[in-house]
Parts: C-alpha cells; structure tokens; sequence
C-alpha cells in the first residue's frame, strides 16, 4: 500500500519487501523497483510517470529482480530503458507509450530455426553451447546452457520452435531459448585476460594516437556541441565489433531517431550488409521517465555481456553517462540521502566504477572454447565542459582512454574535435605486440615523433603570437609546417567522404610514415641551408594531402619515393632506398 509520492519516489508498506526486488505500483501496475528498505516501508523508484498516484494504492512485488529478456530477436530491435519493446508498443498504442502497458521484450510467436550441436548422453554444464539460431544474416545466436545448469542431455530437438519452447532437456530440467538475467548482476567469464588487442575504429587520431583495446574503456567528455554523440555513432558504424550495443541515455529524441533513420540504410564494411543487422538500441531519452535512465545502462550492459558470452567482440556506447548521474542525484535527493560533490550521491564513484568493471576480454565458459569481449566506451556531458567536474573525474579514474572534446576545434570545423594535447590512453603497452606484428615496427615510434612534434607546435605558437613566425628559426619554422600537415592531412577526417570516413590501420600508418619522411627530409636539407619557402613549394606536397583520400593504400608508398625524389633534388642529389 502506497504511503507516500514525491515524484518518481514512492513508499509504500509491502509484505516480504526484498531489496532489488521489481514492484507493479498502483492500478495501473507501473513497473518500479525497491531501492531502499527503512523498517517495514520500502522506497521505489518508478520507471514510470507516477501522476494519478494516490496514498492507499496497492503495491504488488513480483518477488525477482529486474531483469532483462536474453534470446533470439534480441539484435535489430530498440528498447526503452527497462526493456521495454517500443516498435511492438507503438504498434499497440501509437507514437506514446501507455502507462504500465507490459509487452514482452521478445516476441513469444515468432519461431526461430533451432540447429542442435550436441546429442543425447552428452554431458553439458553452464555455458556450454548447445545448438544455434541463425537470428540475422549477421549475427548466430548461440544458445547456451544457462547459469546454474548442468547435467546429461536426456533429449534435444531440432526444428522451428518459438523461444518458451522446450529445445533439450538436461537432467529433468526443460531448457528453451529464452533466458533472463538480473540487469545489475555481473555475468563473469571464466578467466579474464589482459587487452592486447585493438577495437580499429578506421578514425585515425584515435587508432594511431590514442587506441583502445577490444575489452577496454573509454570516456569521451567534451561540451556541449564538441561532438560526443557525432564520435558515438561514428564508433558504432565503424568499430571492427561484432556486435553494437547502444544506450541512448537522457539524450535527445531527435539524436536516436538520426540513429533509427541512419542505421538501416548504412552499410556494413565487412559484410555490406545493413549495419542495424549487428545492432541493437536501448533509447531512454531525456522526454522519458528519469529513474528508468539509471536502468538502461544495466540493461545494455547485461545483453552486451549475454553476447560477450557467445564468444562474440561487443562493443557497448553509452550516451550520456552524466544524464545516468544526474538520475542518480535526483533519486539520491528524494530519498534525503547525504549529498556529496556538487549533489551527486556519495557512491557515484563505485557505481561507475561497477559499471566500466563490466568489461573485459576473456575465454567464456563452457565448450566449444571461445574468447568474447566487452568494450564500454561512455560519453560525458559536463556542464559548460568543465572537466573537473565529478562524472568526469569519477569516470577517468575508472577508464584507460580520455578523448577529451575541444569546442574550440569543432567551431573551426575540425573532426573528430579530439584535442591531442589533452587525451591519453594507457593501452599502448598492451599493444605494442600487436602493431609490431601486424602493422610494422615502426607504428609507435612514427605515433610518439608525430604527438611530440604537436606538442612542440603548441609550445612555438605563443611565440609566433607574440613576435612573429619571421623570427623563428628555419628548424622551428619546419616543426609548424609538418605539424599543420599532420593536423591538416591526418588527424582531420570527413565523416561524410565515401573513402575518408573509415581509414584503415595500415593506411594510417603509411600516411603518417609519408608525412614524417618529409619531415625528416626536410629537416636535413634545411641544415644544409635551404630555405622553407623552397621546400614549401614541392609538389608532392598536395599528394600527401590528397593521400587519405585514395581508395588503393598501395599508391601511397610511391609518394614516399616522390617525397625522396623532389627533397634530393633540393639538395641537389638523389636519396635512394
């Protein structure tokens, strides 16, 4: 029975009251979940607008958690925060979503082609997997002994079967395709490895100066109007994942419809395929019920998990985390808790933190062997882009790569608008092997000449302000022009150009190699003495700048020897090798 409304906080007296536990409160059965317990009186928060709520109204707990629907149909599909299907609801109800309507998150009528890869008498325990449903042209859903589960396979079925349909029995219990999974418990692998591998986004400033491993992550903070939600996207169209989780959290409306209207219609680079095919959206946006923004994230992390099991790489994008914080403040202010930095409650540091410790690369358990991970890449949305702010601090000491958001960049129209200056990532140890391997030996030496050669720009440019480039030296006069180029003609990337947009490793390296050639280049014929107007005017100089912009990789390394060519004609000799 309700004893109290203040917004979407209820208390209310029920019997048997779990923490954790998920409640219909009301006549409308509004979904809520007990969150505090103060003598016989929970506190819920409600996933719903609570107005027409009223002192007296029953409260019934369904006495499980909140848990989210793990099966085939899962990939293509959008959810609200609670797992909530939104295009079955509109179907139901229209463009807006009735109160306490409950429709379940997976279709219990569609049948789904089940193919066994055990036998009867096989021995199977948690984990193991068991056959496979073909669920998309992209994806096989793998489906697994749930947890907890062990035994001989009595019998298994092949054939056409809707997911609350018996597929095996395993030592008398009835296994189907459909499991649920506590959204704030922790689906662990069987042992977790260090990251060594990089998640290739084809963004350069990211790949080549700040990488981030499949199992890693990362935060992007950055203004208003710096391009969070742009880099989101830009992930999740690009990154070399099998499969994309992304969380639409407090943003707005519009934002996910770009995402709805834009993802069917892009094409996967790897299959050609429509990329929403490998996707599946969790949108909560900032028009949606508040408390149900502090859900979403768990509900996408636990499906990210359930695919990570499979042996699938997933990558997980959530936009934004401070609208996930600022539920949090808001629900830790109604329930009269003591407040910490700037309101936010005093655990949003171990919440964020348990949140992020849900990545990570691995072998998952059960047979055949596999290796799935988990990449959790959150933006950030401080106010006024103030990076001191408690998200942010909370969030960077919890995460191994900062792409910090410049907005001075994004207003001169430079994208991604990640400032170098600022960024970092702590995963370049892990991949070194990897780089040297794959790419060549050069790859992070050419990286930490390029960003010191940055640095050095950003050093000189108070000078130039303060007295002019004419009086800088030949050799300080080069360090701005290379640096500019690798501004220009690197780091810069058009999200719009059919080739541009996506940049892969290889190319990356071959158009920093070139532009560090000319600079190495030049540097020794400036110490012979020419001048930096001479060596302004070569060429191949336009080349380089038109490098990214080549669909074949292979015709860069003849602009390398075009760079040896015109640089030894200014020296008046030819370099060869």
């Amino acid at each position: 029975m309700i004893k109290k409304v203040a917004g979407p906080l209820v208390v209310a007296k029920i019997e048997n009251a779990r923490k954790g536990d998920l409640v219909h409160v009301g006549e409308k059965k509004l979904f809520g979940e007990i969150i505090e317990l103060r003598g016989d009186l929970a506190s819920i928060q409600v996933y719903e607008e609570t107005a027409g709520l009223k002192v007296g109204d029953p409260v019934l707990s369904t006495f499980a958690p909140l848990s989210v629907e793990l099966g085939p149909g899962l990939v293509s599909s959008i959810f609200d925060g609670i797992q909530r299907p939104l295009d079955r609801i509109m179907e139901k109800t229209g463009a807006f979503i009735s109160r306490g309507i409950d429709i379940p998150a997976l279709s219990r009528e569609k049948k789904w082609e089940f193919k066994p890869l055990v036998k009867s008498g096989d021995p199977v325990e948690e984990g193991d997997v068991l056959g496979t449903v073909d669920e998309t042209p992209l994806v096989v859903h793998k489906i697994m002994v749930p947890p907890g589960v062990s035994g001989v396979i009595e019998e298994i079925k092949a054939g056409s079967f809707r997911i609350e349909e018996t597929v095996a029995v395993i030592s008398g219990q009835k296994i189907n395709l459909l499991q649920k999974w506590p959204v704030r418990k922790r689906r662990l692998l069987a042992e977790k490895s260090p990251v060594k591998i990089p998640l290739v986004t084809g963004q350069r400033i990211i790949d080549t100066f700040f990488p981030i491993g499949k199992g890693g992550t990362a935060c992007v903070p950055g203004p208003f109007g710096a391009g969070k939600t742009v880099i989101q996207h830009q992930l999740a169209k690009w990154a070399d994942a099998d499969i994309i989780v992304f969380v639409g959290c407090g943003e707005r409306g519009n934002e996910m419809t770009d995402v709805l209207i834009e993802f069917p219609e892009l094409k996967d680079p790897k299959s050609g395929r429509p990329l929403l095919e490998r996707t599946i959206l969790i949108a909560n946006t900032s028009n949606m019920p508040i408390a149900a923004r502090e859900a979403s994230v768990y509900t996408g992390a636990a499906i990210a998990e359930y695919f990570r099991d499979m042996g699938y790489q997933v990558a997980l994008m959530a936009d934004s985390t401070s609208r996930w914080a600022e539920a949090l403040r808001e629900m830790s202010g109604r329930l009269e808790e003591m407040p910490g930095e700037e309101g936010y409650p005093a655990y949003l540091g171990s919440r964020l933190a348990d949140f992020y410790e849900r990545a990570g690369f691995g072998k998952c358990k059960g047979t055949p062997q596999r290796h799935g991970s988990l990449t959790i890449i959150g933006s950030v949305s401080p106010p006024g882009g103030d990076l001191s702010e408690p998200v942010v601090q909370n969030t960077l000491r919890v995460t191994k790569v900062f792409w910090g958001l410049d907005d001075n960049l994004a207003h001169k129209r430079h994208f991604p608008a990640i400032n170098w200056l600022l960024s970092y990532s702590l995963y370049v140890d892990n991949l070194k092997g990897y780089f040297a391997k794959e790419i060549s030996g050069e790859f992070l030496a050419l990286r930490e000449k390029a960003l010191k050669l940055l640095a050095e720009e950003a050093e000189l440019e108070e000078i130039v302000r303060l007295i002019g480039i004419e009086s800088l030296s030949q050799k300080e006069q080069l360090v701005l022009f290379i640096s500019k180029l690798i501004r220009e003609d690197f780091l810069y990337q058009s999200a719009f150009d059919p080739i541009d947009q996506y940049s892969s490793l290889s190319k990356q390296f071959q158009i920093l190699k070139s532009l560090l050639l000319l600079n190495d280049l030049a540097l020794q014929a400036v110490e012979e003495g020419i001048l930096m107007d001479e060596i302004k005017k070569i060429s191949v100089i336009e080349k380089i700048a038109r490098a990214r912009f080549i669909e074949d990789e292979r015709e860069i390394p003849l602009i390398q020897m075009e760079i040896k060519d015109q640089i030894g004609s200014l020296r008046g000799k030819t370099i060869h090798g």
